[in-house]
């Protein structure tokens, strides 16, 4: 019972720095030299392309991290295209979970490129996506934990970032190739003491998440080439704004033309396939 009561407790503490909500769950296990790794993640933070609130907010994190860690190398069979969005709109992911009934947590956009999220145990988490381009994504996280497995809220903050590299296409599959560092900031001695004491069962139950959430993309991706119409239909039913709906719609109908699939005229309310654009890092400061 009491090993169970420690796992609950990782398990909350991850949730309350805001890992709820991320397409990538990291894994706690540490990879090469976390010391080399940190700097190397440090210097890849596009600081000139940020506002300076962003900035201060993403530094006040990272040079100061509770804990540290970075998720082995990921690969899995993915549209670049759907990929981007996906990272970009977690809350589809989570939908599609609520409509599958496997999840009860529930996501609310409050802004073009910011969610917040509620797991009814206890758990709530606002996540930020502070910059993205075709191969980085950062993300800041602000998390609260206040359920009965803890005599106090548990309160964090993390920085995540997601950077990304593709392969094949053409006539063949197309590969993403992730690796996500991870910066998390918790803000009681207490619970630093815990997350340290109980990392290694916080990184078993994190490296799983990863795993099924990295296969899940790949399977959403996978769906959409070989069968758009009960995927659009799907996008159009879940539980996200409009905007979000129709725009997850176009992104299906652009991986199945690119997979050979003709659709005739059903190709979303604008007439045209969808084609994934890249926003400039200007249009996702912070």
């Amino acid at each position: 019972m009491e090993c169970r009561r420690h796992r609950s407790i990782a398990r909350s503490l991850l949730l309350a720095t805001g890992f709820i909500l991320l397409v990538a769950h990291p894994s706690m296990i540490v990879a090469g030299n976390p010391a080399t790794d940190r700097d190397e993640a440090i210097a890849s933070i596009p600081y000139t392309m940020l506002t300076p609130a962003a900035a201060t907010k993403i530094r006040g994190i990272v040079e100061r991290p509770t804990i540290y860690r970075r998720l082995p190398p990921e690969r899995i069979e993915c549209d670049p295209s759907m990929f981007v969005f996906l990272v970009r709109h977690p809350d589809v992911i989570v939908g599609i979970w609520q409509r599958m009934e496997i999840s009860k947590v529930e996501t609310q956009r409050i802004g073009p490129y910011q969610l917040v999220a509620d797991d009814h145990a206890g758990t709530t988490c606002t996540v930020d996506l502070i910059y993205g381009d075709a191969t980085t994504h950062i993300y800041v996280a602000r998390g609260k934990y206040d359920g009965p497995l803890v005599p106090r809220p548990v309160t964090g903050s993390g920085v995540f970032i997601l950077r990304s590299q593709y392969a094949g296409g053409g006539n063949g599959p197309s590969y993403v190739h992730g690796t996500l560092d991870c910066f998390l900031q918790l803000d009681n001695l207490g619970v630093d003491l815990v997350a340290r004491t109980f990392s290694g069962m916080i990184g078993k139950t994190a490296d799983q998440n990863f795993v099924e959430t990295a296969k899940f993309m790949a399977q959403i991706s996978q769906a959409a080439g070989n069968n758009p119409t009960g995927m659009r239909d799907l996008a159009l039913d879940l539980p996200v704004e409009p905007k979000t709906r129709e725009a997850f719609a176009e992104a299906i109908i652009d991986v199945a033309l690119r997979n050979g699939n003709r659709l005739g005229d059903a190709r979303g309310r604008h007439g045209t396939p969808f084609i994934a654009k890249q926003p400039t890092p200007a249009s996702l400061e912070r």
